[in-house]
């Protein structure tokens, strides 16, 4: 069996964390790690694909020439090695395997406390160095202590449960954590302040952002208690280097655990390599057997999903839809696209706004169903090829089109209706669908027209006068160009008005063919849509 779609692996990664790519024929492995950027620019014209771990990075130069790949896969949590911003650009998802290094990484902080709170690394070089100095080695217990938590995701959660293990108090700040969550792991929600003010140990658990970078600075750092420890496995970044190490030499703090650097490697004369009250490990939060299987296993299965099933609950730079999920929310996005398209057909040029609106059981479903909407309205603009669920807002919002998403109240006639609003420069319209028996997509709304339109296939759009034998010369001219019609849906306002037809045909409408149709007399506008 010829294999479907070709994989770069270009970074080192556990050889038997890739059996979900390996053991699947449709998928062939290329294993290049340590490629220039030249190389690598090049190799990611001919993949599918791309891992990477910590070691290679995929900058926006790297994406350049590519046209086919579709996704880039993190063995790890951080993206900060990648540039998501030139990858959303460019439709390929970015993913990550956050779960992975959990353990590995919470284990890390807990060494790393233990070792600064019992002096564990200075005793060894002391004991190595010849001596015997339990009087000047004495330390403390973190029993009763409190621990500050700045972030409580994963990690910062399994921290959480490892400290209060050791009778430890556990105070967090973290604006996104649910307070049931809080109390799930046993801990206090606080403000920053109020976490700075109160920790004997300072814990940072956060991604890198623009909002997290230098977010522990001097200020903050001078609100600690003077026989405080500060930890840090999560980004260099984070935390000011010179302040922290102003802090330490002034001995503001008691000490520091760190494992990520702003700078790595960590240069050899960095100061952090002198200071006493120091420990540095040289960023091992995941460099567990354990983790790196784990990590490797997370990412394989989620570069194979993407690829095979269009499952992307593991981007980082789009709506994260997949496994009992996606089978739940498949009909909604595949009516949201062809409600796009029909709605961009009849708006016409020159988008100002889209308007998706939705009602149904799907508490968290707006945001993909939104975004499949908007590759509908987006498709006949930029291709159908260069749009997709990862770049369809930004390529909306870089075309001044404003996008709004409503939830609705629930409908008695529809358990799942949506909407897309469209306003153009020609004209403004509205398209309403249904899901029917949870599996049925149907079109009900056009306008103001009530309609029932099976959604797939070519639909030709005609507006007319409702007058006697509309239907009799729109289907001997379609005959005439040997077009057979699959559905033909009248709606209208009222007797003798303007009628909308919506035709189902089996094959696309030449120019030509068109022109006919809007050379009939009773005719005022014709669109085609093709929704497959």
């Amino acid at each position: 069996m010829t294999a479907t779609y070709r994989v770069l692996i270009a970074d080192k990664i556990a050889a038997d964390g890739l059996a979900p790519l390996r053991e699947d024929p449709r998928f062939e492995l290329i294993t290049k790690p340590g490629l220039s950027l030249a190389d690598l620019t090049q190799a990611l014209t001919e993949v599918d694909a791309v891992i990477v771990r910590s070691a290679a990075k995929v900058p926006r130069e790297a994406m350049s020439a590519t046209t086919r790949l579709k996704v880039i896969g993190r063995a790890g949590v951080g993206v900060d090695t990648i540039d998501v911003d030139a990858a959303t650009e460019k439709g390929i998802a970015v993913l990550n395997a956050p779960a992975g290094n959990t353990i590995s990484a919470a284990e890390l902080t807990m060494a790393l406390m233990l070792s600064l709170a019992r002096r564990v690394a200075a005793a060894d070089r002391s004991m190595k160095a010849g001596a015997w100095d339990r009087a000047k080695l004495g330390g403390s217990e973190l029993y009763g202590k409190t621990l500050g938590l700045v972030g409580a995701g994963r990690i910062g959660g399994e921290v959480a449960t490892r400290a209060r293990a050791f009778g430890m108090r556990v105070v967090i700040h973290d604006p996104y954590l649910h307070p049931d969550r809080a109390k799930s792991l046993g801990a206090e929600l606080g403000t920053l302040d109020q976490v700075l003010a109160e920790a004997d140990v300072l814990s940072v658990h956060v991604p890198l952002t623009d909002g997290t970078t230098g977010l522990i600075g001097a200020a903050q750092l001078a609100r600690l208690k003077k026989s405080a420890f500060v930890l840090n496995v999560a980004r260099g970044e984070i935390i000011d280097e010179a302040a922290l190490i102003e802090a330490l030499r002034a001995g503001s703090i008691a000490g520091a655990g760190l494992d990520v650097y702003n700078v790595e490697p960590l240069p050899a004369d960095h100061p952090f390599r002198t200071l006493e009250n120091a420990v540095l490990t040289p960023h091992l939060g995941a460099s567990t057997e354990e983790a790196q299987q784990n990590v490797a296993l997370e990412i394989s299965a989620a570069v194979r999903a993407a690829l095979l099933e269009g499952d992307l609950s593991r981007a980082v730079n789009a709506p994260g839809v997949g496994g009992e999920r996606m089978r739940r929310l498949k009909p909604l996005l595949d009516l949201a696209e062809r409600l796009g398209r029909i709605g961009a057909a009849l708006a016409g040029a020159r988008l100002k706004t889209v308007q998706v609106r939705y009602a149904g059981r799907e508490e968290d479903g707006l945001g993909p169903i939104a975004a499949a909407a908007l590759i509908g309205v987006l498709s006949e603009v930029v291709g159908q090829r260069a749009v997709n669920v990862v770049n369809a807002m930004h390529l909306a919002t870089g075309r001044g089109i404003a996008v709004e998403r409503t939830r609705l109240t629930p409908r008695d006639d529809y358990a799942e209706y949506l909407e897309v609003r469209l306003t153009g420069e020609e004209e403004s319209i509205r398209v309403g669908g249904a899901v029917l028996e949870g599996a049925h997509p149907r079109v009900v709304r056009i306008g103001d027209y009530h309609v029932d339109i099976l959604p797939r296939g070519d639909l030709v759009l005609l507006r007319n006068r409702d007058v006697p034998g509309v239907i009799g010369r729109v289907g001997t001219a379609l005959a005439a160009a040997g077009i057979n019609i699959g559905q033909y849906n009248v709606a209208r306002l009222e007797a003798g008005g303007q009628a909308l037809a919506a035709i189902g045909v089996d094959a696309r409408l030449s120019p030509e063919h068109m022109e006919t149709l809007r050379a009939l007399p009773e005719v005022t506008a014709v669109r085609q849509v093709e929704l497959d």
